[in-house]
């Protein structure tokens, strides 16, 4: 989607350790406009997969499940990174690492919401290792849920979690793809 690389190309900046900030556009500061479009172009990819949830991990990749689910008229949940007190009940859990802060996360979410009739569409801003993607895939598996298929809004090629997934047979669709942020340049797969 051309719109986002030209926003990561204006707007992103590289960090160590293959970090992409895009906070003034995606993440903390979000452009209302790219996401509705960003959404629409997620429900054009997902047309006719039967989705009837979109499933996505909080905090990030909230906004852009959201805008999807409202594209594409069915309800988002989220995976949350801890469990606390309004999540009451019997759950769902398993364990994300975050490449973006190095750490491990409890993700849970209640077995109310996610059930054997779903079929699901997972939503996240970034594919880097695949971790919370696999993560999110685990909750699917327990619950009984099918996997629709994968969106992302800014994948990075060079860590290869994609491709792996696609050999695997998932249906995945990213917005962006980055085929290398290489000496502070980022350069996009055609």
């Amino acid at each position: 989607m051309k719109q986002i690389e030209e926003k990561i190309l204006r707007e992103g900046v590289i960090l160590p350790g293959d970090i992409l900030k895009v906070g003034s556009f995606l993440n903390q500061n979000i452009d209302t406009g790219l996401l509705s479009t960003m959404g629409a172009e997620i429900a054009r990819l997902f047309d006719g997969y039967g989705v009837t949830k979109i499933l996505t991990i909080e905090a990030s990749g909230i906004a852009i499940a959201a805008a999807a689910g409202m594209s594409m008229g069915v309800p988002v949940l989220f995976a949350k990174k801890h469990k606390t007190s309004n999540v009451d009940g019997s759950v769902y859990s398993t364990v994300v690492h975050s490449f973006t802060h190095n750490e491990d996360y409890h993700v849970v979410i209640s077995r109310d919401y996610l059930r054997d009739d779903d079929k699901v569409l997972l939503v996240d801003d970034f594919l880097a290792s695949g971790r919370a993607l696999r993560g999110l895939m685990d909750l699917c598996d327990q619950a009984g849920a099918t996997v629709a298929g994968i969106a992302i809004a800014i994948e990075k090629c060079f860590t290869g979690a994609g491709d792996e997934l696609r050999a695997q047979g998932v249906k995945l669709e990213s917005l962006a793809m980055i085929e290398s942020m290489a000496e502070g340049r980022i350069t996009f797969r055609p």
